[in-house]
């Protein structure tokens, strides 16, 4: 590889890690082309940037940058799992991943500046998404709302009930 090209894969490294919200570290080895293949049509699915690395490009691309504190990691076959905008959703896909397979293993990640190691990567990723996060706030918003119009509609309803058996009561007469 020729230095301007190095420096040309430097500065597009530096500008995801500049957006970057997660980046999950994963030592991989002997990884087959059909495993790799699911990860990243899972990872695509997500939205989810799943990149091999070459580790003294990506230390120089890290500096200045929230991956900076997760580049001592870059050392042997890695890869990065980079999102920009869910945070969880790259940590749910390689712990799913790796229950199945010993050649993953996750080394460390930064969520939005802050380094976490593997337990934390676990731990996030038993949060939930953030699609069904949305769905939760959703049905909270919507909750007073549905609450008050049953509560506006009972005496309405209450009265019909009282008419209609004082009206069956003077047909039965």
């Amino acid at each position: 590889m020729q230095k301007s090209e190095k420096e040309e894969m430097i500065k597009e490294l530096s500008d995801k890690f500049q957006r970057t919200q997660t980046a999950i570290v994963a030592e991989f080895s002997k990884l087959d082309v059909e495993t790799v293949t699911k990860l990243r049509r899972k990872f695509r699915e997500a939205k989810v940037e799943y990149k091999v690395i070459k580790n003294t490009l990506a230390k120089r691309a890290a500096k200045g940058t929230s991956v900076e504190v997760i580049s001592d990691d870059f050392k042997g076959p890695v890869a990065l799992a980079i999102s920009y905008d869910d945070v969880i959703a790259p940590a749910k896909i390689l712990t799913e991943f790796v229950k199945d397979l010993e050649t993953i293993k996750i080394r460390s990640a930064v969520v939005q500046g802050r380094k976490i190691d593997v337990e934390g990567v676990k731990a996030l990723a038993k949060l939930p998404g953030l699609t069904e996060l949305r769905g939760q706030l959703l049905g909270m918003l919507n909750q007073p709302a549905s609450m008050l119009a049953r509560t506006l509609s009972a005496p309405g309803s209450q009265l019909a009930r009282v008419l209609q058996a004082h009206s069956e009561q003077g047909e039965s007469k």
